[in-house]
């Protein structure tokens, strides 16, 4: 958590190693954070890194949410922001870039002619696959872009002493976790990495290494070029940790220091469309799980199938979250979804401010958000389930609006 206050007003950020949490948890946070300690709630912003190892607070697919568990997470969450809050002290802030692309991967990819692509509902009309074979010979293209940037916020105090770094990665998460297991993957990694790099493990209060999650809907760790040996656990966490800290502490070593920066936070809602099955659809699913038995289902149909039941009873519409932020000649803007790197591209190429990134799943969680032209090529991240029901035409608006925000905030 960080709380960044220029005495005229107060921001904060809590990143949290979460697969995906939904909105109203991190409502109830932000109202709590808000009669406690007096930040507005349109001057938060929560979201979660996408660990795949994490407490399942959001229903999807066949994942049980933890309804113990989820309740103690919002509390935690405003605990953590009220305790940044009190331990303000004065301060110096700034930021800058850092990049590598040795770790980010498009994940969508192109083959070459004649391979058949399979879908849950049997439509047979996908033209690219997520995650294929590594170094397969039927691979022809990646189906987009990498973001390899590493935009950094830092904070210390007057006479250099390390408070926080805050930095973003347009990388989904890393894995190789052994079953069973608990574990923030490399955003926790990255955060004791850039500790040690920094020479903050000593310092009193503790210094606070953070790792939000950018654009990386459809972005990885996997070299599809090459492949890569198979490592044991938790190494490749490791590995891709070191690498990422190393470029983040190289913008580090970068940052120009200001004694304060104006700070500025923009909120909006928007209403969004949902993709629902037809009758027809229904019925297909309906006889699908009638004969797949037992849950939990291990045939993609039926998993599928399942969803599209679920997804009936889904409103024909939905409210999301937006947020940008300013902080000096630095812009943050919020997205609540797995949203694709050429949406991140494209708000970072057309932003007023110097320097803009975005972080990603917060302030709620709504599925997939894969661009008009991504939803047109199919694939995973579009087929229709409660990990992605947004209309076709929901990453443009929400592009769109950031981008007002951004304007809003940069004036």
């Amino acid at each position: 958590c960080l709380v960044i206050d220029n005495g005229e007003m107060e921001i904060a950020f809590a990143i949290c190693d979460s697969c995906m949490i939904p909105r109203e948890v991190f409502d109830a946070a932000k109202a709590k954070v808000a009669q406690e300690a007096g930040i507005p709630t349109n001057h938060i912003l929560c979201s979660a890194t996408h660990t795949h190892t994490g407490v399942t607070v959001t229903p999807v697919f066949q994942s049980q949410v933890e309804k113990k568990y989820r309740d103690y997470l919002t509390e935690r969450i405003a605990a953590g922001i009220i305790q940044a809050h009190a331990q303000r002290e004065p301060a110096r802030i700034g930021w800058a870039v850092g990049n590598n692309p040795r770790q980010v991967f498009n994940r969508r990819w192109h083959l070459r002619g004649g391979a058949k692509l399979s879908d849950p509902f049997d439509r047979g009309t996908d033209k690219v696959q997520m995650n294929p074979a590594a170094a397969s010979p039927q691979l022809l293209k990646p189906a987009g872009p990498i973001d390899p940037e590493i935009p950094i916020l830092a904070l210390q105090s007057p006479d250099g002493r390390p408070i926080c770094v805050l930095a973003n990665y347009s990388l989904h998460y890393v894995g190789g976790v052994p079953p069973r297991s608990l574990s923030a993957d490399y955003f926790g990694e990255f955060a004791r990495q850039i500790t040690r790099r920094i020479d903050a493990e000593k310092v009193e209060p503790a210094f606070v290494g953070i790792m939000s999650n950018g654009t990386s809907g459809n972005i990885n760790n996997v070299n599809f070029f090459e492949g890569g040996a198979r490592r044991e656990p938790f190494e490749q966490i490791r590995l891709v940790a070191v690498d990422v800290a190393q470029a983040a502490e190289t913008a580090y070593r970068r940052v120009e220091w200001h004694n304060w920066v104006p700070l500025k936070v923009v909120e909006a809602e928007v209403e969004l469309g949902v993709r629902h099955p037809t009758k027809e659809e229904l019925v297909r699913a309906e006889e699908i799980v009638q004969q797949a038995g037992e849950k939990p289902y291990t045939d993609t149909r039926a998993i599928y199938a399942l969803e599209s039941l679920q997804l009936a009873d889904y409103p024909a519409t939905v409210q999301v979250k937006l947020q940008a932020i300013r902080i000096g000649e630095l812009g943050i803007v919020s997205s609540p979804c797995e949203t694709f790197v050429e949406t991140g591209l494209a708000i970072k190429r057309k932003s007023p401010l110097p320097l803009t990134f975005t972080i990603e799943l917060a302030n709620g969680y709504n599925g997939y958000l894969p661009t008009p032209e991504q939803h047109a090529l199919g694939g995973y991240e579009t087929w229709r389930a409660k990990s992605s029901y947004l209309a076709t035409d929901a990453e443009p608006r929400i592009r769109s609006t950031l981008l007002r925000l951004l304007d809003e905030v940069a004036r």
